[in-house]
């Protein structure tokens, strides 16, 4: 996995594929290489070359434990960018990883060709700021949850009820969050990630985007509802907007499909901006 020196840290990637390229910046507590589950092979096949890393925070790139901001993820993503000699490049980000591509597509347009926010929103509310301060308040207090506990709660959040229909599709996500969570329970860098939220509210800002972005929203998705995407790019001079049924937060991994279909579709033809 290469290494890039960019913005006072290392920055762990992998870059594969050749073609005009995509970068993906995932979201908070996960790793680059979710990607190559399902998004990057069929970005390859479709022939781009797809750019993945892993955000401060999360090793092996430099957590950097003493904490960071929002400002700090989009100068690293955009020093990858210009370390690799690229740009204007395609992106992706998902929850927190679209709030650094909206924010790079504000301040640093030259870089970025065309965005997909995935997740996303432009604002925090009263619920979702009640629950990244919990969470917060939970992970300094030392309270050691059971995994499985953890897991379950996690499947609760971040799934389609469709999906947790399904007995095997149930076990089997259990079974990868309590693995998950294992390996980052304790993680400072992932701490550090959190204190990012509550999101401030950046809809007024982001009326200045002048970038062609396409926001994908997941109908089932309680940690960023549809109604979020919905504004998001209502704001977005141009923006198209697409809402992905039978999904939660993590709908590109359940339902991959679909999700790679409306990203190969607006990086080939998305300049209409239609909504």
């Amino acid at each position: 996995m290469p290494v890039a020196a960019v913005n006072g840290i290392r920055l762990h990637y992998n870059d594969i594929g050749s073609g005009e390229p995509v970068v993906m910046v995932m979201g908070s507590a996960g790793s680059g290489r979710i990607w190559h589950t399902h998004q990057v092979p069929a970005l390859k096949a479709a022939g781009y070359r797809v750019i993945t890393f892993d955000n401060r925070g999360i090793p092996p790139t430099d957590e950097c434990a003493e904490g960071f901001s929002i400002g700090d993820l989009v100068a690293d993503t955009a020093g990858l960018i210009e370390h690799l000699g690229l740009g204007p490049v395609r992106l992706v980000g998902t929850s927190m990883g679209a709030w650094v591509v909206q924010e790079l597509a504000l301040q640093r347009p030259e870089l970025v060709r065309a965005a997909i926010l995935m997740a996303s929103r432009g604002r925090s509310d009263a619920l979702r700021a009640a629950l990244a301060r919990a969470e917060i308040a939970l992970y300094d207090s030392g309270v050691e949850l059971p995994p499985r506990y953890r897991a379950v709660v996690q499947a609760m959040h971040s799934l389609s009820p469709h999906t947790l229909s399904d007995e095997q599709a149930a076990i089997d996500w259990l079974d990868l969050f309590e693995i998950a969570h294992g390996h980052l329970d304790h993680a400072p860098g992932v701490r550090a990630q959190m204190a990012l939220e509550p999101m401030p509210d950046r809809l007024a800002a982001y009326s200045g985007i002048r970038v062609p972005c396409h926001v994908i929203s997941f109908a089932d998705d309680l940690m960023t509802p549809p109604q979020h995407g919905r504004e998001l790019a209502d704001v977005i001079p141009g923006a198209s907007f697409h809402v992905i049924r039978r999904a939660g937060h993590y709908g590109y991994l359940e339902c991959p499909e679909t999700v790679n279909e409306s990203i190969l579709e607006f990086f080939a033809d998305g300049w209409k901006g239609a909504a």
